[in-house]
């Protein structure tokens, strides 16, 4: 589905990635681990096309994507779901959610998922019509993966989705992000909770530095000495 090759991408004079190369197949759920500062959401900008790489390429499905912009990359079937969530606190729940439907704009499509959303968060639809400020930020956090959702993707990135979130909120949102994944839909997904997220996902990769130190199955990860000694405090 995604072809990472040999990027290399950063912020005016400074490199932050280093030939990067990773792939996630189609229906696969890949999680990308390293510390603060090693390239993981510099990498999810490089292919929502939000930063653009200076060297190698990225296709996806056959589309090579560092050539396009990042409202283009969204209809080519890819929606991010960012660091920090970035809602707009004062509009209500729905209409966040909403705004999702913007690569498509199918009043039916958007029905269906907006109704997925709230099967897969319940408490969404009770609260949808509060400002999305009012909410706790767990809530928040389902909000903005929901408002991805609409966009009705076949890749889904998400750039650490329990950051500051209650353990109990985390286990419910990487749950959530499993089931997404059980539905069909492919993730990318950077987690800080190392465990949890290799406990869900198929493959893995660990950034440092910004290069692609480990990688292999994540069943493979988890029992690694060297992951279990950085992020797994073994």
């Amino acid at each position: 589905m995604l072809s990472v090759d040999n990027v290399s991408a950063g912020y005016d004079a400074v490199n932050v990635l280093h030939d990067v190369s990773i792939t996630a197949n189609p229906g696969e759920l890949t999680v990308i681990l390293g510390a603060n500062g090693a390239g993981k959401s510099t990498l999810f900008r490089t292919i929502s096309g939000l930063l653009r790489a200076r060297s190698g390429s990225i296709t996806y499905e056959g589309t090579q994507l560092h050539r396009l912009k990042a409202n283009k990359v969204v209809r080519c079937g890819i929606a991010q779901c960012p660091e920090g969530r970035h809602l707009f606190p004062k509009m209500s729940v729905e209409k966040n959610l909403r705004l999702g439907s913007y690569p498509h704009r199918d009043k039916q499509k958007t029905e269906r998922i907006l109704g997925e959303v709230f099967e897969l968060f319940p408490i969404l639809k009770e609260k949808a019509g509060q400002p999305a400020g009012s909410l706790s930020g767990g809530q928040q956090q389902m909000v903005a993966i929901g408002r991805a959702l609409v966009s009705d993707p076949s890749l889904l990135i998400l750039d650490e989705p329990s950051m500051g979130l209650a353990p109990i909120v985390v286990d419910q949102v990487l749950a959530a992000v499993a089931q997404i994944n059980d539905n069909g839909i492919g993730v990318l997904l950077s987690e800080q909770n190392a465990r949890a997220a290799l406990s869900i996902a198929h493959r893995g990769y660990v950034l440092s530095e910004g290069r692609v130190v480990l990688s292999g199955d994540a069943a493979d990860l988890l029992v690694n000495p060297e992951v279990q000694a950085a992020y797994l405090g073994l």
